[in-house]
């Protein structure tokens, strides 16, 4: 006799008893954009629904956050002034510092993840010092700096270092810097398999990092190499790492399964500003039924093996999930 699968799928309660794979609001992280100012709130023409906002700004959208359910953030700084070094950064009060300071001050229970990179920073647009001989990013001297970021950050009062840069040996750098600076339990979550990936368009323009000549693909990764994004999490884990990260994540579900299967450290994935506008415009356009699109696509990240999701969505997903 044939097995009779439907028997399962017979009504919406039975459906929900025996699913596998489940969406929850402590699932998402969400990521904010701040500027120097007042009473800004500026919305990304290729991001609809993202904004560049003022301390001001963020703070009235962190008591919203808090409102639906969702309290975790990945904070991004634009700063005014940007040099080859992104000195700005580097300072204890410096945007992104008192952008901290001034969440955990009034919502001491968001959780602040930072990202820690130099693209934003520098007037070049790379993510760290450049060899002025080869042009491209100097690993070492980067790791430096990244060091420095990296305590400025844990003194402002950030629950999370997540570093972008990948800089071979940065989780090494940062956790003997912070652990030297008293800092031994504030996690590093690792952007540890980025690939140099095409689907970043639009962040660069709500991060304004777009490089000013060439690419990252000296430093970040080959979208072809599958066998070398394992490894990279791998290393990662090795040096210290605390969550690992898969970055964009719809085009490489494979290697997020990969990743689960290898590492027993919770998995995040970035659901990058790519992957976000194409939805979002054949939403717009009528083509797909953009919220049943969205919870289906977040979900195939959670089946392929994420523990967390930083998504532009996550807002949405959350006022779905309450709903």
């Amino acid at each position: 006799m044939f097995k009779r699968y439907r028997r399962l799928r017979i009504n919406e309660t039975l459906r929900g008893l025996v699913a596998e794979t489940t969406l929850s609001k402590n699932d998402f992280i969400y990521p904010l954009f701040v500027r120097e100012g007042e009473g800004i709130k500026t919305e990304v023409s290729s991001m609809p629904g993202v904004f560049q906002m003022s301390i001001d700004e963020i703070l009235k959208e962190c008591e919203y956050l808090i409102s639906i359910d969702l309290k975790a953030i990945i904070l991004f700084a634009i700063p005014d002034v940007k040099d080859s070094v992104g000195s700005e950064c580097l300072c204890e009060e410096s945007i992104i510092s008192r952008t901290i300071r001034a969440i955990k001050e009034k919502y001491p229970e968001m959780f602040v993840v930072t990202d820690l990179c130099f693209c934003e920073y520098t007037d070049h647009g790379h993510c760290g010092i450049l060899d002025p001989v080869s042009q491209t990013v100097d690993n070492d001297k980067t790791l430096e700096i990244s060091a420095q970021q990296a305590v400025i950050h844990a003194k402002a009062g950030a629950d999370m270092i997540a570093p972008s840069g990948m800089m071979d040996g940065i989780i090494e750098t940062l956790r003997t810097a912070l652990d030297a600076n008293g800092f031994e339990n504030l996690p590093i979550m690792s952007y540890s398999t980025k690939f140099a990936s095409s689907y970043y368009g639009p962040f660069r323009d709500v991060a304004e990092s777009t490089p000013s000549f060439g690419d990252r693909r000296s430093y970040q990764m080959n979208p072809a190499n599958r066998l070398e994004a394992i490894e990279e999490s791998l290393e990662d884990e090795r040096q210290g790492a605390d969550i690992l990260m898969v970055k964009p994540a719809l085009s490489y579900l494979d290697i997020i399964r990969d990743i689960r299967n290898e590492s027993r450290l919770p998995l995040c994935v970035y659901n990058v500003s790519g992957e976000y506008a194409m939805l979002k415009n054949a939403g717009a356009a009528g083509l797909i039924d953009y919220e049943k699109v969205m919870m289906e696509t977040l979900m195939s990240f959670k089946r392929a093996g994420a523990n967390l999701i930083i998504t532009y969505h996550a807002k949405e997903a959350c006022e779905l999930l309450n709903s």
